[in-house]
């Protein structure tokens, strides 16, 4: 059957010269400088003709790479009942991320972010023995989210194309199979679309379970920190990187002493104050977990990720505490607190592993103007739990190995998690087992951003140009130019029908009144692979074709042209 070739001069297709003022990333400004999408509303896109293309493209290899590894598809709905997200308890765990809305009737719904609760009750309806498991199920569909503030054009919309896969086993064996094939399916995946990536250690967060990782494309324009060893090969996300620090011996050090130190509410005032390097002062930031007032403990010299602090304390909310709270709480001094006999008393203390048992530390003193040397851990305060909180930095020790880290930005396309049985024992899904007797399902869930797997390939691959797309997901083979008036504008159509005839997808810009200049630029602009050129030689029945990524140029035969790129596929 021949492949549709596609007249611009028939086509949905307008390109610009100029990004739109507000785009911030370059697959903003590419993607829509050249006719592949357009803005309805802040964080909403409208996929044009040559976009659809690339994004059905992308569906099509996870489609095929889903179903490889015995997955079946289905499609569920996108407006949700309120109510399995409350027993889940996920309803109020999104907070205003969540879309929710009301009927006519008065009944609550919501906009799908993830459909972990729904496949759960699909499940529960449809398996009721171990010989309906295994089971992997998948769609494609488009996902909500409220963002706060909508950025990056399609990398970060609120509503955005995801393939969301669910396992269902009746042991932890089974679990890990299906993540082992999950896995597998996504680095065929990704290598497939042509993706740079790197596999990554993440935290489960509100999503619960034993195992997580994340796959990251590197882009400037990642909205994710992860850090590498070159020395090891480890890579984790910066939320998940972790530090062992060994206990000191408590007793080697002198007593608490208490010191005046007027006007030094900050680590650096503190620190040129008492003459001590920031990294020998303890850092003690006020969050509120749930609305409690907690202390987070943390060496001067390094920052609280609060992104990494919500997400182990995830589903809880965490706030950093304001002027107010401090005039609840006349006992919390600001600039002066300290865990000295206030941890676990006027507030739970969390500290970074770094804050070990027998460490000495000069930190607040708990009155104005007044701060300590020689706090101890373990003698002179407790910490309540340990937790991985700090800013991860480059050059900070590997987990591994010891060796220093690096750090580098990219784009999460690819999530998968090992569940367990949050879900299923929230939705009570037992089927009966072998033995005759009830048997709790465990789950996994696995996801890849369609979408934004087209934004990091417009990352990844663009020019000084324009875009650049691989070939499994261009929105054509062969860019077809006709540079010049009627004879290479027939040309071109006769040479584009015999290329969609071989099988090619073919695009032909016989659109009348542009340049040659204004075509090629468009030509460049749009990315197909392959440009082939019907310009001055045609009289002579000869084209040129062009490599789209390298550059390099050929003149031939028109016959020869065809058989070429008809042999390449």
């Amino acid at each position: 059957m021949a492949a549709r070739v596609q007249y611009l001069s028939a086509s949905l297709l307008k390109t610009l010269r100029e990004a739109p003022a507000d785009a911030e990333t370059l697959n903003h400004r590419l993607l829509v400088r050249a006719g592949y999408v357009r803005r309805s509303a802040a964080g909403l896109w409208s996929w044009l003709p040559l976009g659809k293309r690339v994004l059905d493209n992308v569906a099509r290899v996870v489609r095929e790479e889903m179903d490889a590894i015995g997955a079946q598809e289905v499609l569920l709905p996108a407006l949700l009942p309120r109510e399995p997200y409350e027993v889940s308890g996920r309803y109020e765990e999104y907070g205003d991320l969540l879309f929710r809305l009301r009927d006519r009737k008065g009944g609550d719904y919501l906009l799908g972010p993830t459909h972990e609760e729904i496949f759960t009750q699909l499940v529960k309806d449809q398996a009721t023995s171990y010989k309906d498991l295994p089971v992997i199920l998948y769609q494609i569909q488009t996902k909500y989210r409220d963002e706060a503030r909508p950025r990056s054009g399609i990398l970060r919309g609120r509503e955005f194309q995801m393939k969301d896969s669910y396992s269902f086993d009746t042991d932890d064996e089974g679990l890990a199979t299906a993540y082992r094939l999950h896995r597998e399916a996504y680095i065929r995946i990704f290598a497939r679309l042509g993706l740079d990536y790197r596999i990554v250690s993440a935290v489960s967060g509100a999503m619960g379970g034993s195992a997580s990782e994340e796959f990251l494309a590197p882009a400037a324009a990642g909205e994710d920190t992860f850090a590498s060893c070159a020395a090891c090969g480890y890579a984790a996300n910066t939320e998940a990187v972790t530090v062992t620090v060994p206990p000191a011996d408590p007793a080697a050090h002198p007593p608490l002493e208490e010191l005046d130190t007027p006007d030094t509410p900050t680590i650096e005032t503190l620190a040129a104050h008492v003459g001590a390097p920031a990294s020998a002062t303890l850092k003690n930031l006020l969050v509120k977990v749930d609305g409690e007032i907690t202390a987070v403990g943390v060496p001067g010299d390094r920052e609280v990720d609060l992104g990494k602090l919500a997400e182990h304390l995830a589903p809880a909310v965490v706030e950093v505490v304001t002027a107010e709270d401090f005039a609840t709480r006349p006992d919390l001094v600001r600039g002066y607190v300290g865990p000295q006999g206030m941890a676990g008393k006027a507030f739970p203390y969390i500290a970074d592993p770094r804050v070990a048992p027998g460490t000495a530390w000069i930190t607040g003193a708990n009155r104005p103007d007044t701060h300590a040397r020689n706090v101890v851990c373990g003698r002179d305060f407790e910490v309540d739990r340990y937790l991985d909180v700090v800013v991860v930095e480059p050059g900070d020790p590997c987990p591994s190995c010891g060796a220093g880290l690096s750090l580098e930005r990219g784009i999460e396309i690819g999530h998968i998690f090992q569940l367990g049985r949050k879900y299923t024992d929230a939705f009570a899904l037992d089927v009966l087992g072998r033995e005759g007797k009830p048997v709790r399902v465990t789950m996994g869930s696995y996801g890849i951003g369609v979408s934004r797997a087209v934004a990091a390939l417009a990352e990844q691959t663009a020019d000084d140009r324009g875009l650049c797309w691989p070939k499994e997901i261009a929105p054509a083979d062969v860019h077809v130019v006709a540079a010049g008036k009627a004879v290479q504008t027939e040309l071109a159509r006769d040479v584009a029908e015999r290329l969609g005839a071989a099988g090619l997808r073919v695009l032909v810009d016989d659109r009348a009144g542009l340049s040659p200049g204004v075509k090629f630029a468009d030509a460049e602009l749009i990315g197909v692979p392959t440009i082939l050129i019907v310009g001055r030689a045609a009289p002579d029945g000869r084209v040129e074709l062009k490599d789209r990524r390298t550059g390099e140029r050929e003149e031939l035969p028109v016959d020869e042209a065809i058989e070429r790129l008809t042999a390449a596929g």
